[in-house]
């Protein structure tokens, strides 16, 4: 497996003090993602729960919905010239009768750490592609257990402690209860790593279930979390507009600003008891 942190000789300034020291850094490696020895994507990721990754993605791209349609994940022997493994190549081989990955899908490029897939999907894409209503979801949250998100995901966050350079993703029952966290240079793999981890252990549709991200709220973390039956997403910064275009259309919470004891509800207020009218 690949390191998930690495040491660099900086130089740091402090006021008018100069030294150097040693500095440890999050690493980012590409991880290719084949599908039955086909390749679909490349993505910036940081080494470590690559087969979540990968079954998330999956499940993201509405190519496989449970544990049985995902027959096995391995990493690619032979990945270099001289035979070597990187382990930076996944193959993922689909269960019986699962389809393979629609055409249309496929990646000529590769995806970057800050904007994944951006550009490719559309409201409509993902109306058609879902497989699980969220707007009919019950969930009911207090809103004063959702401002215990952001420290509980910070202090389960081990390799930002050594880098402070990883975004994290967080998956909370109703109670506040801490399901799974994964951390990434890449909010979406965050996302994608937590996503697998629910999918191949059998949990999906991940009904009456938070989110918690990092950072902010894109379009396409809100279709991850359509896509995965998660029907609340909430955000340490702000949603995009296009982001809240899609929450409110798919029925989904999202909550933006999350900080302190304050929070901005974009959509789905009814969820945590308030209302556009709320003064």
């Amino acid at each position: 497996m690949g390191r998930v942190t690495s040491r660099r000789r900086v130089i740091r300034l402090v006021d008018d003090a100069v030294t150097a020291r040693p500095d440890t850094l999050a690493v980012e490696e590409p991880l290719e993602i084949r599908v039955r020895g086909k390749s679909l994507a490349v993505t910036m990721r940081t080494p470590g729960d690559d087969f979540d990754l990968a079954a998330g993605f999956l499940v993201s791209e509405g190519v496989v919905r449970s544990p049985s349609d995902i027959a096995s994940i391995r990493y690619c022997a032979g990945a270099t010239a001289d035979g070597g493994n990187t382990y930076n190549v996944l193959d993922v081989g689909l269960g019986e009768g699962v389809a393979p990955p629609d055409p249309s899908i496929e990646r000529n490029f590769y995806t970057t750490s800050s904007c994944g897939l951006c550009g490719k999907a559309s409201l409509d894409a993902v109306r058609t592609t879902a497989t699980w209503q969220v707007a009919s979801d019950p969930i009911r949250l207090d809103p004063r257990v959702i401002t215990e998100y952001p420290a509980k995901l910070r202090a389960a966050q081990r390799v930002f402690d050594r880098t402070g350079g990883l975004h994290a993703a967080g998956l909370f029952d109703a109670g506040g209860t801490l399901l799974c966290l994964r951390e990434d240079v890449g909010r979406h793999n965050a996302v994608d790593k937590v996503v697998g981890w629910a999918t191949r252990n059998g949990r999906l549709p991940l009904t009456s279930t938070v989110l918690m991200v990092s950072g902010r709220a894109s379009f396409e973390l809100v279709q991850k979390a359509v896509m995965a039956g998660i029907p609340v997403l909430t955000a340490v910064s702000a949603p995009s507009s296009l982001a809240a275009d899609l929450a409110e259309e798919m029925g989904v919470t999202l909550v933006g600003f999350l900080r302190g004891t304050s929070m901005n509800v974009y959509t789905g207020g009814h969820r945590l008891g308030v209302t556009a009218g709320a003064r």
